[in-house]
């Protein structure tokens, strides 16, 4: 067969040639691989394991708790505040671990990555998919707590969780992407990532309610503030776990246009990231 035919072969691929994320499903098998390598190092060595999954949400809390709630008294009249303060504490605690891991991924995989080919995208979505592992005794535990306080279950409680998840998932991958491949490059970006983390839980409403930004800033920085992905995925964990507790709660006016704008960030800056993933990763191999 000459290598004109071989190239109009829909069969034939050019080795190396990367269809980016697309790539990812046609590779399960070595993304399961990853998953369950990640998931089984996590805690190697740990004598406690899996056990801190709980423990590390369960002392955040309580340290917000106290401080938040006993000691300054700003629970801002809610009889269930600890519930509004955990769902917004397990959503914050997924987006800050899948971007730590996805812009790490590439770096952490060096030796993998210098050997052999294989998409470089397998890498920051087993990342992502280790994060969510991981998100699952948090989410378990809030839904337990939820249910003490007399929680009960409902479709809208689903999607709005679903929902929250999905935008969470979507964006941090995408920042995931950029930054880690910046990080082969300029190790930086791991400290640019560490300041988003570190004003995440004070960018969204996880310690004190949505209301205070709208009494107190400006108009306009109030509908960035509610167009932020975080925001509203917080918000819909809110509305999952929280709300149904105390229904007479007010909500932001206008939330699923701010719910939707939040989805297209996401989306955008998953694009983004991917481009420049792509552009970047031909010289992976050789600055790592």
């Amino acid at each position: 067969m000459s290598d004109a035919s071989l190239l109009n072969d829909p069969d034939f691929r050019v080795p190396g040639a990367s269809r980016g994320l697309f790539d990812v499903f046609r590779h399960r098998y070595l993304l399961t691989l990853l998953l369950k390598k990640g998931v089984a190092t996590r805690y190697h060595g740990s004598v406690l394991g899996w056990v801190w999954s709980y423990v590390r949400p369960g002392a955040q809390f309580l340290m917000y708790y106290l401080v938040i709630g006993v000691i300054l008294q700003a629970d801002h009249g809610m009889q269930f505040f600890p519930v509004y303060l955990f769902a917004g504490i397990v959503a914050v605690n997924l987006f800050s671990e899948t971007l730590r891991n996805t812009t790490n991924a590439v770096v952490d995989n060096a030796s993998l990555i210098k050997k052999i080919y294989l998409p470089r995208e397998l890498f920051p979505v087993a990342a992502t998919g280790v994060a969510l592992v991981h998100f699952l005794p948090q989410a378990a535990l809030l839904l337990i707590v939820a249910l003490l306080c007399g929680w009960t279950i409902g479709w809208l409680q689903i999607v709005a969780f679903v929902a929250g998840t999905i935008i969470i998932v979507l964006f941090a991958l995408g920042l995931g992407l950029f930054f880690g491949a910046i990080n082969v490059a300029y190790r930086d970006a791991r400290n640019f990532v560490d300041l988003i983390l570190m004003f995440s839980t004070w960018a969204s409403p996880v310690l004190y309610v949505w209301n205070l930004v709208y009494d107190r800033a400006p108009l306009w920085l109030y509908h960035v503030y509610m167009s932020n992905p975080i925001t509203g995925a917080v918000e819909l964990f809110h509305d999952a776990f929280w709300l149904p507790l105390e229904p007479s709660m007010p909500r932001p006016d206008n939330f699923l246009t701010y719910v939707l704008i939040g989805l297209a960030v996401s989306l955008v800056t998953l694009v983004i990231g991917q481009l420049v993933f792509r552009k970047m990763e031909g010289s992976f191999a050789q600055s790592l």
